[in-house]
């Protein structure tokens, strides 16, 4: 039902004429230096556009795609591979081009802009939109399909009243989204630092020139084997008790398989897999190189497939957190690669006896704690951040559905009696 005031229009009865929907270049070719920028759809972010490199195309392709040579305050729609994103053209960027992924649109004067791409962002259309892209390999819309959907359209006023206020929560959002990728660099870079002596916390004495060799590390820091402080692990679930079967993803350690994967991945005799107890490590022998390795932390007792190593390590010698932050590196990704190239299992596995000849950098047992702990406060303000971001983004998705749908009025000079 339209709210009072407002009209049903259809997106074709949006544009300012018949030609003011239209692809960008089919071929864009290499990038050209010093020629026109085109953007992509890897250039529009959540709320305008993203720091990517912008492409050039020729003079020449230019030219002969000058349909969508833009003018600034058109909206820009991917109708093509990532279909759905969508941002208002800033001033800029006039004078740029397009790729074929993007339909720019041109309205007219009754519509505002950014209410329109508010409007074509929203759950209600833009997921109907994504069913309806058609195309196996790479989803794709129709524009003439495009043009025929219908949009809610208030009086002017109004559009820029509810623009305005969606814009806001963009601006929030995209603060929030900042302070996250500073919080994120932030605790990589400290992670490692502090992970390789190259920062050292003031009461455990002088900082090291950093770095995983042992000539770099601090006073007091040792290069010790893997297999001089751990063990490995060979229980089997031979009484087929009931335990939940675990697998270990690049990002998220080890996880329920069943939840994770929303369906049954595992063999259904589980009395030869393996029993990994909580506080125990493990790995898929033959992933580990993609940084696949994690630390049981959630349930007493889980299973994992055969294929895994579990092995456990001296807790007075060494504090898990430490080792598996350690562990999860980019450099020692790498080292699991090279050692699962150079190991003689011919199925291109890292077994114990190779994994456990890899070395790691320790200090003592104290410095390792509370180096922990300076990580761990990194990461929960990484993680507040993150449910931050999520909070506004759906407190907005609620708000868009409300707005655009005239479920809740805004007060504009010219409609006092609004509801809201």
């Amino acid at each position: 039902m339209v709210p009072e005031g407002w009209e049903e229009k259809t997106i074709a009865e949006c544009l300012r004429d018949k030609k003011s929907m239209a692809y960008g270049i089919l071929q864009p070719g290499d990038d050209v230096e010093g020629g026109v920028p085109m953007l992509r759809t890897v250039d529009i972010a959540e709320n305008g556009m993203s720091n990517t490199k912008v492409l050039r195309v020729s003079q020449e392709l230019h030219q002969e795609y000058s349909r969508t040579s833009l003018e600034g305050g058109e909206v820009l729609f991917s109708v093509m591979g990532t279909v759905g994103r969508g941002m208002v053209v800033p001033d800029l960027c006039k004078g740029w081009n397009v790729n074929r992924a993007l339909a720019v649109i041109r309205l007219n004067e009754g519509v505002d802009p950014y209410y329109f791409c508010e409007y074509l962002k929203s759950p209600f259309i833009n997921d109907r939109l994504k069913e309806q892209a058609i195309g196996s390999a790479q989803k794709r819309i129709n524009l003439g399909d495009l043009k025929k959907h219908k949009v809610n359209i208030p009086p002017l006023v109004e559009q820029h009243k509810i623009a305005n206020i969606l814009s806001a929560w963009d601006d929030a959002i995209a603060t929030t989204e900042q302070l996250l990728a500073n919080s994120e660099q932030q605790k990589k870079t400290l992670t490692q630092q502090l992970l390789t002596g190259k920062m050292r916390l003031p009461e455990f004495g002088q900082s090291g020139s950093g770095g995983f060799r042992q000539k770099t590390l601090p006073d007091g820091w040792a290069y010790e084997r893997i297999g001089d402080f751990a063990e490995e692990v060979a229980e089997r679930n031979t009484e087929r008790e009931e335990s939940p079967v675990l697998s270990c993803s690049k990002y998220d350690g080890f996880v329920d398989s069943l939840k994770y994967f929303k369906k049954k991945v595992y063999s259904s005799d589980t009395s030869n897999y393996k029993v990994i107890r909580r506080g125990e490590f493990g790995f898929p022998a033959n992933h580990v190189e993609e940084g696949s390795i994690g630390l049981q932390s959630t349930y007493e007792r889980g299973i994992v497939s055969p294929i895994y190593v579990v092995f456990r390590v001296d807790s007075e010698r060494v504090d898990k957190l430490f080792l598996y932050k350690m562990l999860k590196t980019d450099h020692y990704r790498q080292v699991f690669a090279a050692s699962t190239s150079a190991s003689v299992d011919r199925r291109g596995s890292l077994r114990w006896k190779q994994f456990s000849n890899i070395k790691v950098p320790l200090p003592n047992l104290e410095e390792q704690k509370a180096i922990s702990r300076v990580i761990q406060l990194s990461e929960r303000e990484e993680k507040l951040l993150k449910q931050s971001l999520e909070k506004l983004r759906s407190e907005k998705r609620a708000l868009m559905q409300q707005l655009l749908t005239g479920k809740r009025r805004v007060k504009t000079a010219e409609s006092e009696p609004a509801t809201a």
